[in-house]
């Protein structure tokens, strides 16, 4: 079991003690915590797993090519017989490429590895997207010597988790750890760690345990490991993690920061320790409502749809509350829908405070596309504020997203469909986002295909009934059986819109 020395936190109940309760029993009072501490170390332990990571394409040599088509997480397991043998290696040097590639062998220690959390037992486990980032294999231990290769069954890069799926059924069911709420977190309340700080656990599965408080909420890092092409922020940068002073070191990243009843409030990231900071402490994840939503959907194996109101703002320099804007986007949910103007002011998101354009960007990120926000709102030149009802459309996020399953947006007839506000994101001088749905993928040799649709196109209409969302679209391509004809947006100026029949 993983052990926690508790002398430091003996030594603060102590002055604690005397400061507040001479009479009460402070040794007592610090072995009550200890023994609350191993509880919840002992319910969750079961639960933290060791992941270990290849990056090599190496796996070729055995009939085993890279992830298969982008965005599957197909990753598999490892046959180690060598199909291609490379040129010139001996028999050593092919013994020892196999050693080095199968990370099931526990004396070999892995080239990448973090720490992961079972949320499901039917086999998911929850780490870091940073970890398993361009894998071509990955591994999990468990404590037990549970083990099994895994895929990729969700990854998102802008909130960095990722969820995987375990290949082996012999390891079935995993004990899942509780879920808490970090919405409720203050400062200076106690807080575990569970995780594998340098791999430890890359032999036998058991995880190290960490204790402390937590430092601060809504922190921000500023850098990070995000590639120079991802233009968006993640949303860390926001002000999103949790600061605790539980040491976190490399390994730690995708490990669970739990409170003392052992539920799990939130997953640790070793982004100090990534960055050669000289601190002590660490940062996590929080799994409050806005990440639970953006959890949940990773569960389903399916991409997350961040929500996108349409506004931009200049920088904050008055003591007044709210944001005011500088822009708002043609044919966006803030012109269409919310009747936002330049000079407007946002005060606040579902009763959420805004004080700054961060709390906005975030508030509205971790809300998916379709739902609904109330948004407290000062008309320019007017005192009173006043609340408007507004459905968010989609946020365009650059970067590898894994999905393995398409959702609420299936293939109909070889044609998969998603907002039309990724255009405008995408290709910002644009102007207006044009009202319909957009054509993101046509499969090979569907009827899509031979109907010469093609990705990027947007559909107004099905059947001369209007589209102008994706649910809307999928309920009325539901209701077809016969031929569905599309009808497409034109974006020149005079000619008719162009149609297309799928039959």
């Amino acid at each position: 079991m993983a052990r926690l020395n508790l002398q430091g936190v003996c030594a603060l109940l102590l002055v604690g003690s005397f400061g507040f309760a001479q009479d009460a029993d402070p040794v007592g009072q610090a072995l009550a915590l200890q023994k609350t501490t191993q509880k919840a170390i002992a319910a969750a332990e079961p639960s933290i797993a060791c992941i270990l990571v290849s990056r090599s394409d190496s796996y070729r040599h055995f009939g085993q090519p890279p992830p298969g088509p982008e965005g599957t997480g197909k990753l598999g397991g490892f046959e180690p017989q060598l199909v291609r043998p490379p040129q010139g290696l001996s028999e050593e040097d092919k013994k020892d490429l196999i050693r080095k590639l199968d990370l099931a062998d526990p004396q070999h220690v892995p080239e990448a590895f973090g720490s992961g959390v079972v949320i499901d037992p039917a086999g998911l486990v929850l780490t870091n997207y940073h970890v398993v980032r361009d894998a071509t294999k990955v591994f999990v231990r468990l404590p037990g010597n549970k083990t099994s290769y895994a895929d990729i069954h969700a990854a998102d890069p802008r909130s960095d988790l990722a969820v995987l799926r375990l290949l082996n059924p012999g390891v079935l069911p995993l004990p899942a750890v509780s879920l808490g709420d970090a919405s409720k977190l203050e400062r200076g309340q106690f807080v575990l760690s569970l995780a594998n700080p340098f791999a430890a656990g890359f032999r036998d599965g058991q995880p190290s345990a960490s204790f402390g408080i937590v430092s601060n909420l809504r922190r921000r890092i500023l850098s990070g490991p995000t590639r120079e092409e991802e233009r968006v922020k993640p949303l860390y940068h926001y002000g999103l993690l949790l600061q605790t002073d539980v040491r976190l070191n490399v390994g730690c990243s995708g490990g669970a920061l739990l409170n003392l009843r052992g539920e799990l409030i939130g997953i640790t990231t070793a982004f100090a320790a990534i960055q050669g900071g000289e601190t002590p402490g660490g940062f996590a994840l929080p799994l409050d409502q806005g990440m639970n939503r953006v959890l949940a959907a990773l569960k389903r194996g399916e991409e997350v749809d961040y929500g996108f109101l349409g506004v931009g703002f200049k920088e904050k320099n008055d003591p007044n509350p709210g944001v005011t804007i500088q822009f708002v986007t043609p044919g966006s949910p803030a012109e269409m829908e919310a009747r936002l103007r330049v000079h407007d002011s946002i005060l606040a998101v579902d009763g959420i405070p805004v004080e700054e354009s961060d709390d906005l960007f975030l508030h509205l990120g971790t809300h998916l596309a379709g739902s609904k926000v109330k948004l407290k709102v000062r008309r320019s030149g007017s005192r009173d504020a006043t609340t408007v009802t507004v459905t968010l459309a989609k946020f365009y996020v650059p970067g590898k997203k894994i999905a393995s399953s398409t959702g609420q947006r299936p293939f109909f007839r070889g044609v998969r469909v998603d907002y039309s506000s990724l255009v405008a994101q995408q290709a910002p001088g644009m102007g207006r986002i044009p009202t319909g749905v957009l054509v993101t993928e046509v499969q090979p040799g569907s009827i899509a295909e031979q109907a010469k649709l093609r990705p990027g196109e947007i559909v107004t209409h099905v059947n001369e009934q209007p589209v102008t969302s994706p649910a809307g679209f999928y309920q009325v391509v539901g209701r077809i059986t016969g031929p569905a004809e599309f009808s497409l947006y034109h974006f020149g100026p005079q000619d008719p819109a162009p149609k297309v029949v799928l039959k």
